[in-house]
């Protein structure tokens, strides 16, 4: 099975709840899967990057816009998370173990903008 982003989306639309539960790794982990794809397994979101990598998903680059499908790895800041944070999108809205506001997981992230890279599957 080839990757199929709208099945990877709307995985992670229908699944998300209304607040973080702290689990951004593996809900994105398993809405990256039900797209047709099996990167393996890290505990931390910030290490994602690697297997999506080894997958085929490549960095974008910085004038390109987000679209359906990509998934963003960012990294942690000071008094924040240590495992980082990760997100899929869904062409509008991005998605981990909650429905975001943006790709900033939270004010933290938003204050802090930590480094991360938004990965897409050719």
């Amino acid at each position: 099975m080839g990757w199929n982003a709208t099945a990877a989306a709307s995985y992670a639309r229908w699944h998300a709840g209304t607040t973080s539960q702290h689990r951004c790794a593996e809900y994105t982990h398993q809405a990256i899967k039900a797209g047709g794809i099996d990167i393996g397994h890290t505990k931390d979101a910030r290490d994602y990057g690697r297997l999506l990598e080894g997958s085929g998903f490549r960095a974008i680059g910085a004038g390109e816009n987000p679209r359906a499908g990509d998934v963003v790895v960012i990294q942690p800041y000071a008094g924040g998370n240590h495992s980082g944070h990760m997100a899929i999108f869904d062409g509008t809205t991005w998605y981990s173990d909650f429905v975001q506001r943006d790709m900033w997981s939270g004010p933290g992230y938003r204050t802090a903008r930590p480094a991360y890279v938004i990965y897409r599957k050719n």
